[in-house]
């Protein structure tokens, strides 16, 4: 009996030292920094979406992203007590997973680099280079805080005819699209696309992917018409890069963008852009407040 008093006592006492040691940890100053609203994550292995080439099923994307390891920025999504982003990527470590995070992606930097950001427009941009433009209907992979798991690097994932690499990851996303007013920015959003020294209005045509008019808008859950095995880009609000690498990286140190900008001449009956152009302002500076 009292050998069995003894053993609870123990389990219990390793119980709370694991409890406030793991509370602890996971609160680790040196690993979370808050950056006006963001966090930093401090060193850490993280993966890079903002290039990624995604796969829809069952109405969330599939996307292959670039594990990194480094300073990263991300939102916070805070739960339970004293967790967030941050603390979360440090669980992961151990545990199969990683979270989705930004970094600044080099190959978009100019010059030198294969893609560029291209902005597919919203109501107050539809307008910047042309007359009687169009806003984007599109639908993009919101990958900030996605989780990705590591069991995937170096394997085969539906959607990707190749084998992952070791230094590549699957992360689930969800969708923003057009009829979420949460998700939408007066000056549309960024997507990324091929650049070989110059803009390509076919890489403008991805601001059509999963197109939802306004009538789609109307059905409870639209994102059911986007099929199985869409690609669908990820994206971001247009100008939160800028904002994020600027946070992360300061000002004066953030590359010049190879940046291009989408603009729509045309649209069908149900406002879903047939006739794109596209503008390349590249390089684009940084403007950091």
């Amino acid at each position: 009996m009292k050998l069995r008093i003894l053993i609870l006592l123990s389990a219990v006492a390793l119980f709370s030292t694991l409890l406030i040691g793991t509370i602890s940890w996971s609160a680790n100053p040196d690993k979370c920094e808050d950056a006006g609203g963001f966090l930093i994550l401090k060193n850490q292995s993280y993966a890079l979406c903002a290039t990624a080439n995604c796969f829809n099923y069952n109405q969330l994307a599939y996307c292959k992203c670039d594990v990194l390891r480094g300073d990263s920025i991300s939102e916070p999504f805070d739960f339970g007590i004293n967790q967030n982003i941050c603390t979360l990527n440090q669980d992961g470590r151990k545990n199969g997973y990683r979270a989705s995070t930004f970094s600044y992606p080099e190959d978009v930097a100019s010059p030198g680099g294969n893609s560029a950001l291209y902005t597919c427009p919203g109501e107050a941009n539809k307008n910047r280079f042309i007359n009687n433009g169009y806003p984007a209907r599109g639908t993009y992979s919101q990958c900030d805080g996605g989780i990705c798991f590591t069991s995937t690097r170096g394997k085969s994932f539906p959607g990707f005819p190749k084998r992952l690499r070791r230094n590549e990851i699957m992360c689930s996303c969800p969708y923003s699209t057009s009829c979420e007013n949460l998700s939408e920015s007066p000056t549309g959003y960024q997507i990324s696309g091929d650049y070989n020294g110059q803009c390509s209005v076919d890489e403008c045509s991805k601001c059509n992917n999963g197109a939802l008019s306004e009538s789609d808008c109307s059905l409870p859950n639209p994102i059911l018409l986007i099929a199985n095995g869409d690609d669908i880009p990820v994206g971001a609000p247009a100008g939160t890069p800028e904002i994020l690498s600027c946070l992360l990286l300061g000002s004066g140190n953030v590359p010049n963008t190879n940046s291009c900008v989408c603009q729509c001449e045309s649209v069908d009956a149900n406002g879903i852009c047939t006739n794109w152009a596209v503008f390349d302002e590249s390089p684009l500076s940084a403007v950091c407040n």
